[in-house]
């Protein structure tokens, strides 16, 4: 059986292995034909092949791939490095109250959004080498993802997280057979336990308390907003998620639909996968 520490493992090494190419992208020029080095050819032709096709597909992937590889990449480092995450965002967005674009200032963000370096209005020459600056801040951003690796090796590395992300999935799994049998009270009502789980754990990652001995959905979902965790689009979300499984708990209002159920256990799956 495939565990959460598995999955982990896998697409960290994914988003390493783009991000490798990513780091080459965007050294390469945005055009024409890689020249090989005379190294390069002496290597058989199956060889210089395979290296041909390699820098056609890093070319350009830079900017391209950087989007979906950031917001994948924040994920992983804020579950399991948070104490670099706002390091690793700063390299790509600055501090927002720069006064002027220089070495120093100028951001990955700037480079994706065609913001150049200026130039000297005699010389042509650029004020400083922006894909040079580029370059080295997405290293240090990969260098920080790589960092990741050793959690999975470290004693320090806390696993209880993931250990109970592989119950929640399991369970999960449950109402989902549950529905399938005709089961959709039973199923919702095992969804909800899911998400009360999850979020009280959320709620304790966040150094959140409540007087409360056993809060509810709704309770959790409250404090959660209140103390920033999550925007208001999320509150609702979750308040829609409760309110699913208060129908699927409460044998006297009506009978919660098929649709109902599968739009809960989903959503409380997509919660599970992206709240922490």
């Amino acid at each position: 059986m495939t565990t959460n520490i598995d999955k982990y493992r896998s697409d960290l090494k994914s988003l390493i292995e783009l991000g490798e190419t990513m780091s080459l992208g965007l050294l390469l020029p945005s055009s024409g034909t890689q020249q090989p080095t005379k190294k390069a050819k002496k290597h058989s032709s199956e060889t210089n092949k395979f290296l041909d096709e390699y820098f056609e597909k890093a070319r350009g992937s830079f900017e391209h791939e950087y989007q979906r590889w950031y917001t994948e990449a924040c994920a992983v480092i804020r579950q399991l490095i948070p104490n670099r995450s706002d390091e690793f965002e700063y390299l790509y967005k600055g501090d927002g109250k720069r006064k002027a674009i220089d070495i120093l200032t100028y951001t990955i963000q700037d480079w994706l959004n065609g913001v150049r370096a200026g130039s000297d209005r005699f010389t042509g020459e650029k004020d400083f080498d922006d894909r040079a600056v580029v370059s080295r801040k997405f290293e240090t951003q990969l260098k920080i993802l790589e960092s990741v690796e050793g959690r999975f090796a470290s004693t320090l590395f806390d696993i209880r997280q993931l250990v109970k992300a592989d119950l929640l999935d399991s369970e999960l799994e449950t109402a989902r057979e549950l529905i399938k049998s005709g089961f959709t009270r039973g199923a919702g009502v095992i969804a909800g336990v899911v998400l009360e789980k999850h979020l009280a754990q959320v709620s304790g990652n966040h150094s959140i308390v409540t007087r409360k001995k056993h809060p509810t959905i709704s309770e959790y979902n409250d404090l959660l907003k209140n103390a920033s965790v999550i925007d208001v689009p999320t509150w609702r979300q979750i308040q829609r998620l409760g309110d699913i499984r208060n129908l699927c708990g409460h044998s006297k209002e009506r009978e919660p639909t098929t649709d109902e159920v599968e739009e809960l256990v989903n959503g409380v799956e997509k919660i599970t996968k992206t709240l922490f």
